[in-house]
């Protein structure tokens, strides 16, 4: 894939991100994904029981951590569901990275990570408002550097 054809793909999952988060009404964060897991937009997908999830689905390496699996689960079924569908979300997220990426699309959108100062826009402060860990704070922010 050509670096101006990633840098495409990657805006058009922004875009994708950011629909999703208007589509649920989430302003602030947090994003709450597990909500938004447990209680989809009619058409999406079926609601997930999150008390049936396994030990082993979730990463505890950081307190944020389960947070970040559940982010890529979100993006799973978002990629897959009738919505996700129609934008061609799957043709874009083709690998595991592809979906760590969008999972921390979704989990730290653009627009809300913009609306901070940029003084506040560093891992830490990121990790606190997003309840994410500092690693996906710090790759959220080099690939919005990047766009």
């Amino acid at each position: 894939m050509s670096e101006q054809l990633q840098v495409e793909a990657l805006q058009i999952l922004e875009v994708a991100a950011s629909d999703l988060m208007r589509e649920f009404e989430v302003k602030v964060p947090p994003i709450p994904v597990e909500s938004i897991l447990q209680k989809p937009q009619a058409g999406m997908w079926e609601e997930i029981n999150i008390n049936q999830l396994t030990g082993s689905f979730l990463s505890i390496k950081d307190q944020y951590s389960p947070r970040m699996s559940m982010a890529r689960l979100l993006a799973k079924h978002v990629i897959n569901c009738p919505w996700g569908k129609a934008r061609d979300l799957s043709a874009l997220v083709k690998s595991e990275d592809d979906l760590r990426t969008f999972a921390r699309m979704l989990i730290m959108p653009r627009e809300m990570v913009m609306t901070m100062t940029t003084g506040a826009r560093n891992p830490v402060v990121m990790s606190m408002n997003f309840e994410v860990p500092e690693e996906d704070a710090q790759k959220r922010l080099m690939q919005i550097a990047v766009l």
